[in-house]
């Protein structure tokens, strides 16, 4: 095909890196999209920091649905919230108007287990317009594909266990905030763990209604189970605050967190499947002090044990490199939501992308 040709929406930290990523891998932005007042009108090289203009201006998200109506863009990259329900919307234009659309949003990498209301609304408008939605980024390789690949060297597994780290100074305030960052223990057990203290009974009303929080790892035990081929018996999850050793400054939140109060959480996910498999992932998001780094640790328990150790990812690059390398699979997959467990792991593209189509 000639030239993939893209949106992005959402011209925040993220973008920086998926629209250079993009045009260095040889596809030609056509539009871009925030709600940010400041950022309208600037051409985006002023977002990536590139000195040559690229001729592409940052509209207001209001002219989103129009434009696709007008320019049909192969691929629309949003990079904006955490939740499916923040980035529905978006998605939903995305899919009305019959263009493929792929999500730094956690929670769409395998909604369905959290949101299934969303996902079947999602999925049936892009199967009525014969395009492909799905979200991907750093769990794709790193929680994902990573470990399933991995079990493609064992014998039987008994138990996999993965605990990852991220520091929410790097995703922006909506993501500190949700990690209960900046709050006290007291504010956190009444604001943040107690949505968890909960029968599954009530949990699952919970998802069917489509106000249930997942945590990251909610999707990604979900992901796995059905990468692996195993069935889901339980999954709770719980989460737990992270408490400061001393007083520490967020400049995304703009303030002092002080000794003995939050700087995030860990969120821990169990997984019982019917095949005896147990799966515990837990993910920690919070305001690093200077000695904190980004970690991420996967053990699978069976014959052999393997344990995997990853020191100092570069988490935000890597979950935009992931996402633009993702476009060929995203463009040529089946219409509807196409959780990205269902196409090729991702591999490296050192020819422009168009030729992977």
């Amino acid at each position: 095909m000639s030239k993939i040709t893209m949106v992005q929406y959402g011209c925040g930290k993220m973008s920086v890196y998926t629209m250079r990523y993009a045009i260095e891998k040889g596809v030609k932005i056509i539009g871009a999209f925030d709600i940010d007042e400041s950022k309208i009108g600037k051409d985006i090289a002023d977002i990536i920091g590139l000195k040559k203009k690229v001729g592409v201006k940052i509209q207001n998200a209001n002219c989103f649905d129009s434009f696709l109506k007008k320019n049909k863009p192969n691929v629309v990259v949003v990079t904006t919230m955490s939740l499916i329900s923040d980035v529905e919307d978006a998605l939903a234009v995305c899919a009305q108007n019959g263009v493929n659309a792929i999500t730094t949003c956690e929670e769409a990498f395998y909604p369905q287990n959290s949101n299934p209301a969303i996902f079947s609304k999602l999925d049936k408008i892009a199967k009525e317009k014969n395009c492909t939605i799905c979200g991907s980024g750093y769990q794709d390789v790193f929680w994902g594909n990573l470990i399933t690949v991995i079990a493609g060297a064992t014998h039987k597994i008994t138990k996999i266990i993965g605990k990852s780290s991220y520091n929410v100074e790097d995703y922006g305030i909506a993501l500190a905030r949700a990690h209960g960052a900046g709050l006290t223990v007291e504010q956190f057990e009444k604001e943040v763990a107690s949505a968890d203290n909960i029968s599954p009974a009530s949990r699952d009303k919970l998802i069917k209604e489509g106000s249930f929080l997942p945590s990251y790892m909610w999707n990604v035990n979900g992901w796995l189970c059905s990468q692996l081929g195993l069935t889901v018996k339980s999954q709770v999850q719980k989460c737990v605050p992270q408490i400061a050793k001393s007083k520490l400054h967020s400049s995304t939140l703009g303030m002092d967190i002080k000794k003995g109060e939050c700087t995030g959480m860990s969120a821990i996910v169990t997984t019982h499947t019917k095949e005896g498999v147990v799966i515990e992932s837990e993910c920690i998001g919070k305001v690093y002090d200077k000695a904190e780094f980004d970690s991420n640790d996967w053990t699978i328990f069976g014959e052999p044990n393997t344990t995997v150790t990853i020191n100092r990812p570069s988490t935000v690059e890597l979950t935009c490199a992931t996402i633009i390398n993702r476009l060929p699979e995203v463009i040529s997959a089946p219409s509807g939501y196409y959780t990205t467990e269902k196409m090729v792991p991702n591999f490296y593209k050192n020819l422009t992308l168009d030729k992977y189509v």
